[in-house]
């Protein structure tokens, strides 16, 4: 990071992000200004930040309604648009008492859906008119990026109304051939139950809720997909059965079983990622697994046989299925990621352990 002892101004710090290709920026009392790069985070040449400081730092990017929104909820996600530099998804919060932020760069770019590495199987997904996409992974696996391409990928292929509801709104869609939407929890609408709750009367095909946090925007977005809609979500989980146990827990015993009769009618697919280093680089590479609704998997979900899914991948090819494992086996294999990587990411490390990489040409 640029050399300076002085805490520079938040726009300046932000334009630092952008340019030195920076995921995210922190700013946390007591430290310098620190900074994300390809999952590593690297304390700027700053000198620390005092309380008083950041939270003038962090209030001067916020308006009014939002001040106030943060007083009252000690939290608050809001976007931030900034000339010249970009656009951020913000987060302030308190820390011991101190205000705190941290901030995520949006590319202003979408990438194309064949440029991030998922496999084919997600053309088919995307053209599905009705059922539940769920795309699973931790904070920083990518899952906005990969919907957001999905969105674009929808809107450039067909004509229809695409609604999203997100907090805050991220990437900025333009209309292709479909009319795209975007409604902000605490802008546009008050939460994602009260937006989910009147979306079927706006006439949507597609409906991309942000994230499902809550037992209402998950009883929601399970009636818009089983009303006819494409529904596209993320929720934080590292694979494919852990994103239908998650789902069942947000509900108490007495309607778990109605839930695994929706869950096994409405979805269509599961998509769980993640993102690791790639060996010799300062890169990134996508390390995702893909679960498509089959009569087996229709099945194993009624039956709540979750720890039969891993097997029904593997078997599943010709569905478009595939499992984590076998794409780090690829990755290591063709010379992307290290074997320790390819370890440490495995469900069978020992399969990992017996790889051999192929001969250089």
């Amino acid at each position: 990071m640029e050399n300076n002892t002085n805490v520079p101004d938040l726009v300046d710090l932000l334009r630092e992000v952008s340019t030195t290709h920076c995921s995210d920026l922190h700013l946390a009392t007591g430290r310098p200004p620190s900074f994300r790069k390809n999952g590593n985070i690297t304390q700027g040449d700053y000198l620390p930040i005092e309380s008083r400081m950041c939270r003038e730092m962090v209030l001067g990017m916020l308006n009014e309604n939002q001040r106030a929104e943060l007083e009252k909820r000690r939290e608050l996600n809001f976007g931030v648009q900034i000339r010249g530099v970009g656009r951020f998804r913000g987060n302030a919060h308190y820390s011991r008492g101190s205000l705190e932020a941290t901030f995520r760069f949006i590319p202003a770019t979408i990438p194309a859906l064949s440029e991030i590495g998922l496999r084919p199987t997600v053309y088919s997904l995307c053209d599905l008119t009705r059922g539940l996409i769920l795309v699973t992974g931790s904070t920083g696996s990518g899952k906005t990026t990969s919907i957001a391409a999905m969105v674009k990928h929808i809107s450039e292929q067909r004509a229809g109304v695409i609604i999203t509801v997100e907090d805050p709104v991220e990437f900025y869609f333009e209309n292709a051939r479909s009319i795209v939407k975007q409604r902000e929890v605490g802008i546009d609408t008050l939460s994602f139950s009260d937006a989910l709750e009147n979306i079927l009367r706006q006439d949507p095909d597609v409906v991309v809720v942000g994230e499902l946090r809550d037992q209402e925007t998950v009883r929601a977005t399970l009636k818009a997909a089983e009303t006819g809609h494409l529904v596209i979500s993320t929720l934080h989980t590292m694979d494919a059965p852990q994103a239908l146990d998650r789902i069942l827990d947000f509900f108490p015993g007495n309607e778990q079983k109605q839930i695994l009769s929706t869950l096994a009618d409405s979805l269509a697919g599961i998509i769980a990622q993640r993102l690791i280093p790639q060996e010799n680089s300062d890169r990134r590479v996508l390390v995702s697994e893909m679960l498509t609704s089959t009569p087996a998997v229709k099945r194993a979900i009624r039956e709540h046989h979750f720890e039969q899914l891993v097997g029904v991948m593997e078997a599943g090819r010709k569905d478009g299925m595939y499992t984590l494992d076998e794409v780090l086996e690829d990755l290591y294999v063709n010379g992307m990621i290290s074997k320790e990587e390819a370890v440490a990411g495995a469900r069978d490390p020992a399969r990992m352990e017996a790889l051999r990489r192929k001969p250089a040409q």
